[in-house]
Order: C-alpha cells, then sequence, then structure tokens
C-alpha cells in the first residue's frame, strides 16, 4: 500500500507536465488478435497450433521508452479470443524463478511478476488490472479511474472464471542452477470483462479493446542459498526494481490507459490469413483532445483555476488545434470540460478534469 500511495503522489506531481503530443509521433502498440479454432488448453506450453499460427508481440522494452536502456530478459506476449475467453500466452525470459507469495491479492508487484492491464471502452475509466507471478499467485483488481486523478483500487472487484496455466523451464526458488524461462497462458471470460465494455458485452470483429502488459523485475543476489533484492549500499534499500512494458507509457506509471495498445478483434481464425491494424481516424483527435486536457491541468497548477477558452489556455501550438479539433471549451475553476466533433460529424468526444474521455451519441454497431 505504501508503494500505491507514492505512486499517487508521483502522478500527481509530474503526470501533467508530459508532452501528450508523444501520442501523434509516437502511437501506442497494435496486436491484431484472432479467433481460436478450438479451446486452448491451459497448461502454459502454448503448444496448440493456434499459438504457433499467431504472432508475438514487439519484445517488452523499458517503460519510460525505447531511449532507455533495453531489458536485461527477453519478454513477449500473444494473443487470442473466442466465444467465451480473450487469451492472453506470456513467455519472461528468466535466470533465476524467483517467487515467495501465495495469498491471493497480495502485492505481488514487491516481487518478479507479470501484469495485465485491460481497458474495455478506452475511456481511461473502470479499467482491469491483474497481477501473476511463477507460482501462480493472482492480484486481481479493477480501477475507477487512474491514480493521478484519485482513483482507487477495488481489490475486491473479482475476475471470476479466470483460469491459467504456468510452464516453468527451470526451477523456481533454487540458485544453485540457472533456469531458462517461465510462461503463462491465460483466460479472461467476457462475461466478466464485459461489465464495463461498451453495450456490456465481448467486443464484436472490427472493434478494438486498449490493453497493456508490464513485467516488473527486480535485481537480486543469492545470500545464504535464497534470493534477496540487491541493497544499495548508497541508501540501505532495494534498488528500485525494473518495469519493462509492451507499449511504452513513457514515465513510471502504468496508470496511464491513453499509452495502452490496442487489440484489433479480427473476424478470421488464426493461420487461415491476416488483417491489417489501422489506426481508427478519431484516435488522432482523441490524442489532441488529450494534450488539452495536460494543459489545462498545468494551467490550473500555475493559475489555480483552469482555462475557459483555448485562446487563454494560449498554447503553444494553437495551429494544431485549430485545426485537429476547433474544441470548445465549458469550464469553471475547478472543473472542465472540452468537446470536439467526431470524424463522421455524428457525435462530439468529450474529455473531462477527470480524464475521462467518451463519444456521445456511440456509434452504432
Amino acid at each position: 500500500m505504501k508503494k500505491i500511495l507514492l505512486l499517487v503522489l508521483f502522478t500527481v506531481l509530474t503526470g501533467y507536465t508530459f508532452a501528450q503530443l508523444k501520442l501523434l509521433e509516437t502511437p501506442p502498440k497494435s496486436y491484431v488478435v484472432y479467433r481460436a479454432t478450438s479451446p486452448i488448453i491451459l497448461d502454459g506450453k502454448m503448444d496448440e497450433a493456434d499459438w504457433q499460427n499467431v504472432p508475438w508481440t514487439d519484445d517488452f522494452m523499458d517503460i519510460e521508452g525505447p531511449h532507455m536502456p533495453a531489458p536485461l530478459h527477453r519478454t513477449r506476449v500473444k494473443m487470442l479470443w473466442d466465444d467465451n475467453y480473450f487469451y492472453i500466452a506470456a513467455e519472461l525470459e528468466e535466470p533465476h524463478i524467483w517467487a515467495t507469495f501465495t495469498e491471493r491479492e497480495s502485492i505481488i508487484f514487491h516481487e518478479n511478476n507479470f501484469e495485465v492491464f485491460i481497458d474495455p471502452s478506452g475511456d481511461t475509466h473502470t479499467y482491469y488490472e491483474l497481477e501473476i507471478n511463477a507460482l501462480g499467485t493472482i492480484w486481481d483488481l479493477m480501477l475507477t479511474k487512474p491514480y493521478r486523478n484519485g482513483g482507487l483500487p477495488i481489490s475486491a472487484w473479482d475476475v471470476r472464471g479466470f483460469k491459467f496455466g504456468i510452464h516453468k523451464q527451470g526451477t523456481i526458488n533454487d540458485p544453485s542452477d540457472t533456469d531458462t524461462l517461465w510462461t503463462v497462458e491465460m483466460a479472461f471470460p467476457w462475461r466478466i470483462l464485459a461489465e464495463t465494455a461498451p453495450g456490456k458485452r465481448k467486443p464484436l470483429p472490427g472493434e478494438y479493446w486498449r490493453v497493456n502488459f508490464s513485467r516488473v523485475q527486480w535485481q537480486l543476489d543469492i545470500v545464504d542459498g535464497t534470493y534477496q533484492k540487491t541493497i544499495n549500499p548508497a541508501t540501505g534499500q532495494p534498488f528500485p526494481e525494473y518495469n519493462w512494458v509492451w507499449s511504452p507509457q513513457w514515465a513510471i506509471d502504468m496508470h496511464r490507459p491513453e499509452y495502452w495498445g490496442y487489440t484489433l478483434f479480427s473476424a478470421i481464425s488464426a493461420g487461415e490469413g491476416t488483417e491489417n491494424f489501422v489506426l481508427p481516424g478519431d484516435e488522432k483527435i482523441k490524442f489532441v483532445l488529450r494534450e488539452l486536457y495536460y494543459l489545462q491541468h498545468q494551467y490550473m497548477h500555475k493559475n489555480g483555476r483552469y482555462a475557459r477558452s483555448l485562446e487563454e489556455l494560449n498554447p503553444e501550438n494553437m495551429d494544431v488545434f485549430n485545426s485537429w479539433l476547433k474544441p470548445v471549451f465549458d469550464a469553471a475553476d475547478t472543473r472542465f470540460r472540452i468537446s470536439t466533433p467526431t470524424s463522421d460529424h455524428q457525435g462530439h468526444w468529450y474529455i473531462t478534469e477527470d480524464s475521462r474521455i467518451w463519444r456521445w451519441p456511440p456509434p452504432e454497431r
């Protein structure tokens, strides 16, 4: 819990000073999720033909982006879906497989783990997080909204029906040998994920959700035949953990859902063809709209209230906002809502001071 509070403080202090236009320069990662042709046996081995017929994601990178040192060990993911489950399989190269937490809902990121983040609606609110370690201990929770906006982790939320399998090429908690990797296969039931999805249903072919993955990795020493976190002699405390992710967050904060990757759910079965991911045009509108969100919070920090117009906000790149958005401001001292037409001019996109972004009316499907 102490780490969560520190994370909240970190994001409050730093979250609104980042140049959000990086979303236009370097969009989040994307992955086309093909349909499984038969149920997946969750043993962690990924030896079904369907897994062999779909690609890996790009290798994970440092959470702050590719300009940071590359991870010490390779991590990558595959995804599939069918009528009942969203399947995720992760491969984590690891010379020393280590995990001690066995009680569900433990703060698993205090040790090495793998984490999944899912935002079905893409509005950055009411999203899911699941953490798992090499022992199969899980922590599943729902976030009402990002910590930077006062969101709370709801550990009582239960991903009922979640199934998984783990396979280890090596031995766990045994420093006497060198391990190779561990893999985990997961099946998330749509009936649970659909609780916060558009239409409260599983995705339709051609729709996308926002998803990201994180690997927490600590530096370890072998002391008296056991693994212990490496101590920084300057502080007397363990060195900070590494955070390796699929889609970069550009800050040490996984709770920035706008940077999570896109998963496009395809009607094509694994091995029967390919589909290209094309970033929807409205996503670029949302990228620029979100820049105004960040600038509004910078303005609030400096002036004690939110700007009431684009002219009052006076961003350096005023032409970008006018050409992309022609935004309408509805602001008071402590709240704001900014809107702009959708690309089809059949509705509007809205963003508010708590970071939620949504379309009204929703598109017809």
